[in-house]
């Protein structure tokens, strides 16, 4: 059980992102928050893993590193990308509810590893209520370039979430978080001069990107790596998807935003398929305890 709840304390993490936004400066444009978010996570988790001294980069896969890190920097501007271009909503639909089918999808080609039934019932339900969660939100507004950069997102987040799993079953998970998260957040420094950063000086821009940074990149990604660690990539990427319905729930009860009945209806689905995957997960773990047991026995 200690995979799933790891990667599901890291999907609630990520799902204060929206609610930090909304305490954002105005002035602040959402791919600075981004590029912002990167620099200080990637800051904090390299002075991490430097006083821990942890940092070695004996026989360090560059390759692998390199699109790992390539992987995250591009989610960032795909992802608010899609957003403006064709909505929240769909923006929002695409790029996470696309990440669980990808990573499956490549899992199954490249790897060789079917998903079992109980990840398609799931992720399914799961998708099923992040459509009904966002959709009802707002109008919906087909853009064919919004969606083609939706999809890049989940891809990258289905990239990321399954060469990160090849990197921490060799690497500590602290190290490769660090040297992954550094070098996005170099890749994406150019925002930083692009786009007006005056509003992080100010103590409401600086608290917003210290939570993003620390907490809703440092430490949820940490946790995120930790948990791959014991479950498959696929898995991971359904059991993220706590990241809308925590966001959706602290909208409700922070924001004071509203959700319909149909809305409910999308985070009793997403309740119950990621409950679905955490319940065979535990199943999985015991069998194979009690399988291990009976092999301990007969020696």
């Amino acid at each position: 059980m200690k995979g799933p709840i790891l990667i599901l304390v890291a999907g609630i993490l990520w799902g204060t992102t929206g609610t930090a936004q909304v305490f954002a400066p105005e002035s602040a444009h959402p791919i600075s928050i981004g590029a912002a978010r990167l620099a200080v996570g990637g800051l904090f988790l390299l002075g991490v893993v430097l006083a821990a001294g942890k940092l070695n980069f004996t026989n360090w896969p560059v390759k692998t590193t390199i699109m790992a890190s390539l992987s995250m920097a591009f989610y960032q501007p795909l992802f608010f990308s899609a957003v403006t271009l064709t909505g929240v909503a769909i923006g929002t639909v695409v790029a996470i509810g696309s990440a669980p089918i990808l990573s499956g999808v490549i899992e199954w080609i490249f790897l060789k590893k079917r998903p079992v039934l109980i990840w398609w019932c799931s992720t399914f339900l799961s998708i099923s209520g992040c459509l009904l969660l966002f959709v009802n939100n707002e109008s919906v507004h087909v853009d064919p370039i919004g969606l083609l950069m939706a999809l890049g997102a989940g891809l990258s987040f289905a990239i990321y979430t399954l060469v990160s799993r090849e990197l921490v079953e060799t690497y500590s998970a602290l190290s490769v978080v660090a040297v992954v998260f550094t070098l996005s957040a170099i890749c994406l420094s150019p925002f930083l001069f692009i786009y007006d950063m005056s509003w992080i000086t100010g103590l409401r821009g600086l608290g917003v990107s210290l939570h993003l940074g620390i907490l809703a990149t440092g430490i949820a990604y940490l946790l995120f790596a930790m948990g791959l660690i014991h479950v498959s990539s696929s898995t991971a990427v359904t059991l993220a998807l706590a990241e809308p319905l925590t966001a959706a729930l602290l909208g409700v009860f922070i924001v004071g935003e509203y959700l319909s009945i149909i809305s409910w209806m999308g985070i009793i689905l997403l309740m119950l398929g990621i409950g679905i995957l955490i319940w065979s997960s535990k199943n999985a773990g015991v069998g194979k305890e009690v399988r291990t047991r009976g092999e301990r026995s007969q020696v």
